[in-house]
């Protein structure tokens, strides 16, 4: 399950994770009183569970509690890819003099995890690893060893910094592994980490991604449940499994292997033919039926980012 960014954010903090003031507002209202609590610039930023957001207009910056109130009016109910903005955090300006970007993750194919780190962040990682691979460090984490002090420090400097910053980095990249292992995630994002003009290492931006089959472990709270993307909802009270991508070609197979194949087929095809991209993951299952067919076309259909639908379903389990 994604989490939204302060959702993110409120789970950094409880592992001393550096961040800045963050308020959550569902009106314009609530936004300038959010803003006048916490004082001076303030970054009005969309909450949805997708990138894009500051192209498509999900983030402003304010100057005054006004200016916020104001943002706020622009950005909520603002859609972002499908994603209606129903909320805004209002979150405490920063002075920022470098960006980097850090990540952990789940590396199924490899069956271990992995961190990604290069000083240079608040980009497109995805541009940056295709661009220029060379700036994106990639380390496997052993993951009975994990990261200590002397493994970030290691990552931090594959990643470009140099020993005074990788210093500064990497107690902050031994926290958020502490985030991944603990809380059970898949990811753990920033992007940026930033270092502030007075010398800080903050956490500006972070994405968090929970491993569903780990809940049994954990009592989240309610507000880390709510707000489902609707078509995984629905795709989940139809018992399908389903999950929402950023691209405009519908995927439906049989199998979760057949299925992840098919992904990769289209983006390999769709980077060669205008950056086309899948636009879900969408497993039937063997012995699906005709109306669990339908029910899966039906929840892709009402995705409006898809613009053709790609069936790829091996007849001799369906």
């Amino acid at each position: 399950m994604d989490l939204f960014e302060y959702q993110a954010r409120d789970i950094f903090e409880k592992y001393n994770v550096p961040v800045l003031k963050g308020l959550i507002a569902d009106t314009p209202e609530q936004a300038q009183k959010a803003a006048e609590q916490i004082g001076g610039t303030v970054v009005v930023k969309a909450q949805v569970k997708i990138g894009g957001r500051g192209k498509a207009g999900g983030v402003k910056v304010a100057h005054t509690p006004e200016e916020a109130k104001q943002a706020a009016e622009k950005i909520l109910g603002l859609d972002i890819k499908g994603h209606v903005v129903k909320r805004v955090m209002i979150a405490q300006g920063a002075k920022i003099a470098k960006e980097f970007y850090f990540s952990v993750l789940l590396d199924r194919s490899n069956r271990t995890f992995l961190a990604l780190c290069s000083v240079e962040g608040g980009m497109d990682i995805e541009q940056l690893a295709e661009e220029r691979p060379e700036a994106l460090a990639k380390v496997p984490i052993d993951a009975v060893k994990g990261i200590d002090l002397a493994k970030a420090l290691e990552i931090a400097k594959l990643g470009g910094f140099d020993d005074v910053l990788a210093a500064k980095v990497a107690p902050v990249f031994v926290k958020l592994y502490e985030v991944f292992k603990k809380e059970d995630t898949t990811l753990v994002e920033v992007n940026p980490l930033v270092l502030s003009e007075d010398g800080e290492v903050i956490a500006l931006d972070g994405k968090v991604t929970l491993d569903d089959n780990a809940e049994f472990r954990h009592e989240r709270d309610e507000m880390e449940r709510d707000e489902l993307d609707p078509l995984e909802a629905k795709a989940k009270a139809m018992d399908l499994n389903y999950v929402k991508l950023d691209g405009e070609v519908g995927i439906i197979g049989n199998g979760a292997g057949l299925v992840m194949s098919t992904l990769d087929v289209v983006a390999y095809a769709g980077a060669r033919h205008g950056g086309v991209k899948p636009a879900n993951f969408l497993d039937i299952g063997g012995g699906a039926s005709a109306e669990v067919m339908a029910a899966g076309l039906d929840v892709i259909l009402n995705d409006p980012q898809v613009k053709r639908v790609f069936v790829n379903v091996f007849g001799g389990i369906t």
